[in-house]
């Protein structure tokens, strides 16, 4: 199998020749600073573009990190094109949002109007039309900030939650407009030729919201999300990112209609499928020991992974910059090595 064959196969659940191992890119940034060196191509220059921004997402594949191409590189994008402030940051940082651009849901009407090709995410398009030019059979993953996310990157974070509690009218009147502009986005990816889409939601964690905001913000708005990438491509496997501990939302979770659930390393793979028995996992080697572990760790590490029964494998959540080549390949390799050991 090439490995956009047996990624696709994978997400829908089919049979596979071994498992992929891949890092979707958005918030699972993939990106070291080991690579651009290799590469030749930098942050933050790669952010603003496009030929810089393929060429980084293919050397992740080129290099032996990663079964796939992924863009973009941080999760700034949706809340800057609706008005936040976002420093771009430098090579060992991401860019981060610097400025909210409201006070509270109700202002919602205040935000720019969405542009899926306007600046910022014109660069991602055309780097995903780039990567598909190449057709060498490497699944391009696009990536989404999650609805969650993405409005607690338009105000300040506590007085958003404390908003979702004592101001549901207005919340999810705001929380529908960000949706509404996700899926555009989206849409935007998948006719630019994205294989799959990732959606990653951190500040959408069960351990913050507890189980009824989960449900009725998480479960609502990435559904609505899904749902209406699946109004463009109804066989688009779509991927969700959810941070924090799990033991609290399986049955919340268990109705998000994504095709594959990805977790950090907190979560224990062997519960998740026991709690969600229908759903592909991904992950969960940890991005700490990736970091700062050696290279015999990760391969113990993704052994166990694989024997929890992980469907695909993949880091924990976004990988440090500073973490090693060697660590990363160490992982690709030791899921290689056991479609010989089958």
């Amino acid at each position: 199998m090439d490995s956009k064959e047996r990624l696709l196969n994978a997400l829908k659940g089919a049979k596979t020749d071994r498992s992929p191992c891949i890092c979707p890119g958005g918030m699972m940034n993939m990106v070291v600073t080991a690579l651009m060196e290799k590469a030749n191509i930098r942050w933050p220059e790669a952010h603003t573009d496009p030929v810089k921004m393929a060429g980084l997402a293919k050397a992740v594949y080129d290099y032996g990190c990663f079964e796939n191409y992924g863009v973009p590189f941080c999760m700034t994008i949706e809340a800057e094109q609706l008005g936040a402030v976002v420093d771009l940051g430098s090579t060992i940082c991401e860019p981060h949002v610097t400025g909210y651009v409201i006070d509270n849901p109700s202002q919602w009407r205040e935000l720019t109007p969405f542009n899926p090709y306007g600046e910022r995410t014109k660069v991602v398009l055309e780097a995903i039309k780039i990567l598909k030019q190449a057709e060498d059979h490497v699944p391009i993953i696009g990536n989404l900030s999650g609805p969650v996310s993405v409005a607690a990157s338009l105000m300040e974070p506590v007085n958003y939650y404390k908003a979702l509690r004592r101001n549901k009218e207005d919340a999810h009147a705001f929380m529908k407009f960000v949706t509404e502009a996700l899926i555009d986005f989206g849409k935007a990816q998948i006719e630019a030729g994205a294989d799959v889409i990732a959606v990653s939601d951190p500040s959408g964690t069960g351990e913050i919201l507890g189980p009824r905001l989960f449900d009725e913000y998480v479960v609502t708005y990435v559904n609505q999300l899904i749902d209406g990438l699946h109004e463009m491509n109804p066989e688009l496997p779509v991927i969700v990112h959810i941070c924090g501990k799990m033991h609290k939302v399986y049955g919340e979770l268990n109705k998000i209609r994504a095709d594959a659930h990805s977790f950090d390393s907190v979560v224990s793979i062997k519960e998740s499928k026991k709690m969600m028995p229908a759903k592909v996992m991904i992950g969960n080697v940890s991005t700490y020991a990736l970091e700062f572990a050696d290279t015999d760790r990760i391969r113990l590490m993704t052994r166990k992974v694989m024997a929890d029964g992980s469907d695909i494998i993949a880091p924990a959540c976004g990988l440090g910059t500073k973490s090693s080549l060697e660590n990363i390949q160490a992982m690709l390799q030791t899921v290689q090595e056991s479609s010989h050991k089958a």
